[in-house]
């Protein structure tokens, strides 16, 4: 016979042994956020995101998500122990709202920037309605912006969203230009510190990662530090490339071939290749 007072202390009792304590704060709805996405990814373009057949006054779609948002946000620092009062939530609830119209119009760029990249396109609403590459864009453009307005867990539930939808992980804090392709895109990894320039191009599988971590005292990795590559303007990286290490810079104009691995710097204009198990140099 099952006793359950039991078996709910011995799970309790694992909690305080891994360190996991109960804030007794609401936690962040991972349902409710996937919902603040599509709403926005509706309010953004309204034609070509609806969830159902009929377009919802935007008016009324707005004012949904604004107190969804708001919600969510104040349970996020409840949860992460550090509560905010209702006013702060929707303070800053409304500084993101803000944003949309200039995230909106980096959208734009970068759809322009995969139909002049990809023969493949046949017209910029194919890119809207179909191309993981911009679905994961666009979820980070918006989660980026809750990153940097420094609102713990939303921005990171919002990539892997993303992240689980398109196979593409770009993590909230990376910091990417204007006029940013991702063409196919599955297994493509930006790490947190990753700066990228204007006019990058990325095929599927290209990591931009960390090369090693510095540890303190315990062993612990240290957090906080710059970890990930710096990639310049009008870059392109081909599939399987791998660039490591917060030191390494790809200057701008620079080709870096498939299955590359890089953990030093480019200098401007080189391409880069791979040829069977020895890396050719920099041209």
């Amino acid at each position: 016979m099952l006793n359950e007072s039991e078996l709910l202390k011995l799970l309790r009792e694992e909690d305080v042994k891994a360190g996991f304590g109960m804030t007794g704060g609401s936690i962040p709805g991972r349902k409710d956020i996937i919902e603040i996405i599509q709403n926005l990814m509706e309010l953004l373009f309204p034609c070509y995101y609806r969830l159902e057949n009929v377009l919802r006054e935007p008016g009324a779609l707005l004012s949904v998500t604004r107190s969804s948002l708001i919600r969510q946000v104040y349970s996020a620092f409840s949860f992460a122990g550090d509560p905010i009062p209702q006013e702060k939530a929707e303070e800053l609830a409304d500084a993101f709202l803000s944003r949309l119209p200039d995230v909106k119009a980096l959208l734009f760029k970068d759809v322009e920037a995969l139909y002049n990249g990809d023969p493949a396109a046949k017209c910029r609403e194919e890119i809207l309605i179909s191309y993981p590459g911009f679905l994961a864009i666009m979820i980070y453009r918006l989660a980026h912006e809750i990153y940097e307005l420094k609102i713990p867990f939303l921005s990171r539930i919002m990539t892997e969203y993303a992240h689980a939808k398109t196979g593409i992980d770009i993590h909230a804090g990376a910091t990417i230009g204007e006029y940013f392709f991702i063409d196919h895109g599955t297994g493509t990894v930006i790490g947190e510190t990753t700066v990228i320039g204007n006019n990058v191009k990325l095929y599927q599988g290209v990591t931009l990662g960390a090369k090693s971590f510095e540890t303190d005292p315990d062993g612990n990795p240290v957090k906080g530090i710059k970890r990930h590559p710096n990639i310049g303007n009008d870059v392109v990286i081909y599939a399987n490339a791998t660039i490591l290490g917060g030191d390494t810079y790809i200057g701008d104009g620079c080709v870096i071939g498939g299955n590359v691995w890089l953990t030093k710097s480019v200098e401007a204009g080189k391409i880069v290749t791979y040829q069977g198990k020895k890396e050719r140099k920099p041209e």
